[in-house]
């Protein structure tokens, strides 16, 4: 019987994985504005740190994310935003020897569409393609010896954005105080209810019943793409037991500023 262990690694900072085998190099996350019409070529640089060679398919998904959790890899092309349609890659198979690096070639090619508006975006995957196994191999007096593979997994997110086009809109969801760890959070799901992706620092400022500020209490920056949603979690331990105001705010670093004051009891 096999066992295969799924590990599905997505980050948006510069990293070069130590996996042995066959890894991506660089951003995992590829931006590109763009007009209608237009063409333009990527590449996504690959690298085997393996003792022997390493071989990798490469394929495309859609890719969609929640508050909640959830990440839906979807056949490409089926959200209303996906780019996968107007990208190909060459090669989707790849063999890299051993301590070398080789890449994949992508060409996005825009639709001459002018309703296209706001940022589109799909997910091209890099998976590792399984080696000779443990697994299944008779060993002393006919016991079978069990084993556990590892399958690393890698997307990369192709991100398209027409000019400057696009509404920038969030909503604060449900919001609530809880414990964790011996400490106090308050707790905010964001959706992106636009048309273009935004990466806001989120912070809260909390005021007595006097109007005087306790403090302001940072969570950090998620990217939210349209339809998407995050969770904020924002650390209160500090602020005494007592009854508040809060202004809540998410910050995109330009003139597009969100925010809601709610009343705040803290017990």
């Amino acid at each position: 019987m096999k066992k295969i262990l799924f590990l599905i690694l997505f980050f948006i900072l510069s990293v070069d994985f130590c996996h042995a085998g066959v890894s991506v190099i660089g951003r995992l996350s590829q931006e590109k504005t763009v007009r209608p019409g237009e063409k333009f070529e990527g590449i996504i640089f690959l690298k085997n740190k393996g003792e022997g060679p390493g071989e990798a398919k490469v394929y495309q998904t859609d890719y969609f994310f929640f508050a909640d959790g959830r990440n839906i890899y979807g056949e490409p092309g089926e959200i209303p935003r996906s780019n996968a349609k107007w990208i190909s890659l060459s090669p989707t198979r790849i063999t890299i020897p051993p301590n070398q690096t080789s890449s994949v070639h992508y060409t996005v090619q825009i639709p001459e569409n002018p309703d296209l508006k706001g940022t589109y975006w799909s997910m091209v995957m890099v998976e590792p393609m399984a080696g000779a196994s443990p697994e299944g191999v008779e060993g002393e007096k006919g016991k079978i010896k069990l084993g556990l593979q590892t399958i690393v997994r890698y997307g990369v997110q192709i991100v398209t954005d027409i000019g400057d086009t696009g509404v920038r809109k969030i909503r604060f969801l449900d919001r609530k105080l809880l414990s964790d760890g011996g400490k106090r959070f308050l707790q905010i799901n964001i959706e992106n209810t636009g048309e273009r992706w935004l990466s806001p620092l989120v912070w809260v400022e909390i005021y007595n019943e006097q109007g005087q500020s306790i403090g302001r209490f940072e969570s950090g920056k998620f990217r939210i793409y349209p339809g998407c949603s995050v969770r904020h979690k924002i650390d209160l331990t500090e602020v005494p037991k007592g009854k508040y105001k809060a202004l809540l705010v998410a910050d995109n670093g330009d003139e597009y500023v969100f925010g809601a004051r709610y009343d705040l009891g803290i017990e």
